[in-house]
């Protein structure tokens, strides 16, 4: 059963590529970003993640339907760097996070996002910005069942 916790984590400076699309983009912008990274020299301090902006599960359904979810894709980096183009660099805001750890399939993900989001509201708290994926592991090395997905919805 997954545990459900509260955690503070720090503001983090990311990079990051945000485009309009369905959510297959997802695993297509990372490489982006690490190219970035390495081009300029930038020095990773995390694990990637996805930044989910769409306000319900119904709303990201439709987005993805129609090809205009808000698709960003972040890593945590050393220190504050030069935006360019299509990569840009931000300080996300740290505060208090709702987490839920998923092993298994993307796909299966949906049980745990219900569970999160059914404590929250029990706890009385509200999600107060994106909801972010932190992936532990490429699902490329490892089988689909050992995938490890960190959930968190600032509250």
């Amino acid at each position: 059963m997954e545990e459900i916790t509260l955690i503070e984590i720090p503001p983090l400076h990311v990079l990051s590529i945000r485009r309009r699309g369905h959510f297959r983009l997802i695993p297509e912008l990372f490489p982006q970003i690490f190219d970035f990274a390495m081009k300029n020299k930038v020095t990773i301090a995390g694990m990637p993640m996805f930044l989910f902006h769409e306000a319900s599960k119904e709303e990201a359904m439709e987005a993805d339907r129609t090809g205009t979810a808000d698709v960003e894709v972040a890593v945590p980096v050393v220190g504050k760097v030069r935006s360019e183009e299509e990569v840009q660099s931000y300080t996300l805001p740290g505060g208090t996070m709702a987490r839920i750890v998923h092993k298994g399939p993307h796909e299966n993900s949906e049980l745990s996002y219900q569970k999160l989001i059914t404590w929250i509201a029990e706890k009385g708290l509200q999600v107060k910005g994106p909801i972010r994926e932190i992936y532990h592991n490429d699902p490329r090395e490892v089988k689909p069942e050992d995938i490890i997905t960190e959930i968190q919805a600032p509250v």
